[in-house]
């Protein structure tokens, strides 16, 4: 049922679709190559959400993002869920659908955040065959992205890189490899970032996400609120380097700009893989060099 290639093709770079935004989009048809929506905020039978995600749907190829499958948990799947999944896939057509390797609800009650999972070859097993069962039902491969800690469980024996790795393989998944939320869990649990991405396999990697944080100088808060920090830059070039070009996008979540400032943000991680890729061309590298006042 799932196509035997792992990854689709580089999209080029995009943005979070939020909805301080929307009419911009629509109305300016800013040079962005692609949008990734949060799938539970176009869960709906109607309304203006939808109204504005399938009219963007027709200018922009999409990316569903899910925040609640809980995919690490113990309760059993989500099956209403699911199917409003499938459902809202099959409405807008995304090139992919992601979620977060983690666990937010137990006993049905949603927790809202995204808890990391002990790393273990039985936690491995277990998330693997809900994967299994999430794609059989979708037809697709999923992506399933690294999240940011602040605590580790004495029960693992593994590092995360390792446990990411081992887990995408055995549930034949794809990875989104959030930069930014390496950085966090580097800070906050004090391992090299460049080690975690000198071991994460290429093949299976298909998205990166890039975001900003709040720094409080002993730990370190993903909170999607702020600019993309220097050093996220410099481990998002390394990224480059390991895994050549991967569709790339930036989150935000909090205190959101107007969407040119975004989209500014956005034009510099075209620049820097066009600086490793110099044949790089697509709509935001190039709005980008418009921008710098250069040529192609």
């Amino acid at each position: 049922m799932i196509n035997d290639q792992l990854t689709h093709d580089f999209l080029g770079f995009g943005l979070g679709l939020r909805t301080a935004h929307f009419e911009h989009v629509l109305q300016h048809q800013p040079q962005v190559d692609w949008f990734e929506v949060l799938s539970e905020n176009f869960m709906v039978a109607g309304g203006k959400p939808k109204y504005y995600l399938h009219a963007i749907a027709e200018q922009y190829p999409l990316v569903m993002h899910g925040v609640s499958m809980s995919i690490g948990g113990t309760d059993p799947l989500n099956m209403d869920y699911l199917k409003a999944l499938k459902k809202l896939a099959n409405e807008v057509q995304p090139k992919w659908i992601s979620d977060h390797l983690c666990w937010t609800s137990v006993h049905g009650q949603n927790s809202h955040d995204l808890l990391p999972l002990p790393y273990t070859q039985d936690t491995i097993n277990h998330v693997a065959a809900r994967v299994g069962q999430v794609q059989d039902f979708l037809g697709r491969r999923i992506l399933l992205e690294n999240v940011s800690s602040y605590l580790s469980y004495q029960d693992s024996t593994m590092d995360e890189w390792d446990f990411l790795n081992a887990l995408a393989e055995q549930a034949d998944c794809l990875i989104l490899l959030d930069i930014n939320n390496i950085y966090v869990s580097a800070r906050n649990h004090g391992f090299d970032p460049l080690e975690y991405l000198s071991k994460i396999n290429p093949k299976r990697v298909q998205q990166f996400h890039l975001a900003g944080h709040s720094d409080y100088g002993d730990y370190v808060i993903d909170t999607h609120d702020q600019d993309v920090v220097e050093p996220v830059w410099q481990l998002y070039q390394q990224a480059l380097q390991r895994f050549g070009l991967v569709s790339t996008m930036i989150e935000r979540d909090g205190n959101i700009p107007e969407f040119p400032a975004l989209q500014q943000e956005l034009q510099q991680a075209a620049m820097l893989a066009a600086k490793q890729f110099p044949h790089l061309v697509n709509r935001t590298f190039e709005a980008a060099v418009l921008a710098q006042g250069q040529t192609t």
